[in-house]
């Protein structure tokens, strides 16, 4: 073998995926190589400059407990934060925040550049090869480097196509340079390529907008950070807008809709179901009068407003017009035309739940090049894969996180075990225990792990531990009894309550409808010195106690069958049992568990009764 120069891990692609396995491995005591094609592209926020949102906040939470960065640096970049799906029940509720791009970029460069075991590289990634069970790398310069592990993490990248109209130009988002070889590396691996694609609206500049004809959508005030390692409140720092489409909009778009390559065919790809274009919903939704788009800031330093809800391929002078026909942007510039962009990922059903490829050892796939779509779902993949290459290179059983441990494990879970035909999108109702997994207890569930696996510091666990105390506090307080005096009169009668028949503890009150943890404080003032998560997190406990306790039962049911291990070299084509698809699902996907093989599509429940007969009497 040439000498080369040697990693532990290297981690192809700087993106959302890329930097959380990249810091993950670093932080794990390997020496990592990060290859990126462009420095200037690191965390890019290539469409929408947010993080968070429904479900996605808490992917960003659950990061963040696992001892990831992107929760610390949307709070660090944060120019406004909203808790979405506030009026809704606690399992829905989500935090957003617009970053500041320009800043979200800088700051996670600079994060990555102080890690002392991480080396990062400007450089394209034209080959892997697997000689000796090393990994070569090869880039466009003929550099070559030599690995235990590696990690894709490419984002949209391979054989990326710009599309606007006729117009078609291959590069990578915002006009980085695009990956234009490594596809056919992957196939010479023997690994399936899927082409699939997204977009993203114009910018405009924040001088041509009418704001009088908008409405305003400020932040909210004294809410949570994404990391509990944050000190003090995210300051709200810029606010958003509300507008709407016109029919003027949707009759601009159905003249020309032989010119949208998303509707006329010229788009081959498979885009996102949900998070179309707007010529797609215009077409999709014929009967709809408008449709919501939001204006929202790029950054601080920059007059570029992105218009949420308005992609489109449209030829560049069409698109002037339909931005025109919007409310508030009679007289709006635009600054950069939307596009929809083309790219190669892989089938997930190639990987174990682990995001380790099936066929080759070592090699880790995470974001979108596994069929996925946004940043939040980017990140969870390139932490477990960081995760998990860090305890492959040491001979380690992998982690695989549970549907019941996070909303990571159903993303994770979905993906390898049914696949994809569109860009994978996380939503709460593909979460049947969201009541578990919420945002405000993401640490409660994770931390522990994360602590495991090496990625938690002294200083997050201490501030966990302090947490679990004072929750504990909290909820010791809360058995106290209370006399029914008049303080206690006041409360029920004032919340609609009938009033105790004898005195009660403050839990017992809590299981009033109209009586939560904060009114109580109101009226006695017991919890000054507890921080506002804090009560939040034990109000949900305690008022949705019933709920968790039916949810964790449906779980337990559920672990039944998840710890029913299947061999990896189970030979379902033997089981005459089975009916013919279900043998050749079975033996495509190779299931961990019999829950893993009871979520394939085209298993029925007969098959799973008739597999867990054989695992079983195969076990004795």
């Amino acid at each position: 073998m040439e000498k080369m120069e040697e990693f532990d891990s290297v981690v192809i692609g700087a993106g959302h995926a890329g930097c959380e396995a990249a810091l993950a491995l670093a932080r794990t005591d390997n020496k990592t190589l990060l290859l990126t094609i462009s420095l200037d592209a690191i965390a890019f926020l290539a469409c929408n400059p947010s993080i968070g949102g429904t479900a996605k906040g808490q992917l960003v939470a659950e990061v963040d407990a696992l001892g990831g960065e992107m929760g610390i640096n949307a709070d660090k970049t944060a120019i406004q934060i909203r808790m979405l799906n506030r009026g809704k029940g606690p399992a829905v509720q989500s935090l957003r925040v617009q970053a500041d791009k320009n800043e979200y970029h800088k700051q996670m460069k600079k994060v990555l550049e102080k890690e002392k075991n991480l080396f990062v590289r400007q450089g394209e990634v034209v080959s892997v090869e697997i000689e000796k069970g090393y990994k070569i790398i090869t880039t466009n310069l003929g550099l070559k480097y030599k690995a235990k592990s590696v990690v894709f993490a490419t984002g949209v990248y391979l054989k990326s196509e710009i599309i606007v109209g006729k117009s078609r130009e291959a590069v990578g988002p915002n006009g980085f340079k695009n990956a234009s070889q490594l596809s056919n590396s992957l196939q010479k691996l023997g690994i399936k390529l899927l082409r699939f694609k997204t977009g993203t609206p114009v910018r405009l500049h924040a001088r041509s907008v009418d704001y009088s004809k908008m409405e305003l959508q400020p932040g909210d005030e004294d809410i949570m950070s994404f990391s509990y390692m944050t000190e003090g409140k995210v300051e709200n720092k810029a606010v958003c807008y509300l507008t709407y489409t016109t029919p003027l909009t949707h009759e601009i778009i159905r003249k020309n809709l032989d010119k949208a390559p998303a509707i006329s065919g010229e788009i081959k790809g498979v885009g996102p179901r949900y998070c179309p274009s707007i010529e797609t919903k215009i077409v999709r939704f014929a009967d709809k009068e408008r449709h919501q788009l939001f204006l929202e800031p790029e950054a601080l330093d920059t007059q570029e407003m992105y218009l949420q809800g308005f992609s489109t391929s449209m030829p560049a002078e069409i698109q002037k017009d339909m931005v025109k026909s919007v409310i508030g942007l009679e007289n709006a510039e635009i600054m950069r035309d939307a596009y929809a962009i083309e790219y190669d990922c892989i089938e997930p059903t190639q990987l174990k739940p682990t995001l380790e490829l099936k066929t080759i050892d070592g090699l880790f796939f995470a974001g979108q090049i596994n069929g996925t779509s946004g940043y939040e779902e980017a990140a969870a993949q390139g932490i477990i894969a960081g995760i998990n290459a860090n305890l492959y290179n040491k001979n380690k059983p992998q982690l695989v996180l549970k549907r019941s441990d996070a909303y990571i494990g159903v993303l994770i879970d979905d993906i390898v075990t049914k696949g994809t035909n569109e860009p994978y999108r996380m939503m709460t109702s593909r979460a049947e225990y969201r009541l578990l997994l919420r945002q405000d207890n993401a640490d409660m569930r994770l931390t522990e792990i994360g602590r495991k696996v090496g990625l938690v510091t002294d200083e997050r666990y201490q501030k966990f531990l302090d947490k679990k105390k004072k929750i504990a506090e909290i909820e010791e307080i809360l058995k106290e009894k209370v006399k029914t005096d008049e303080k206690v009169k006041k409360l029920f009668e004032e919340n609609g309550e009938s009033l105790p028949k004898e005195n009660m503890r403050f839990y017992d009150m809590m299981r009033r409808t109209n009586i939560d943890i904060f009114k109580i404080d109101e009226t006695f003032n017991l919890f000054k010195d507890f921080d506002k998560r804090l009560l939040e997190v034990v109000n949900t406990k305690i008022k949705y106690e019933g709920y968790l306790k039916q949810q964790q039962e449906e779980v337990d049911k559920m672990l039944a069958n998840e710890n029913i291990s299947i061999p990896e070299d189970f030979d379902y084509n033997s089981c005459k049992g089975l009916r013919v698809e279900a043998r050749e699902k079975l033996t495509q996907i190779k299931p961990l568990n019999l829950g893993q093989a009871s979520r394939i599509s085209g298993v029925s429940p007969a098959d799973i009764s008739i597999l867990s007969i054989l695992v079983k009497k195969g076990k004795k």
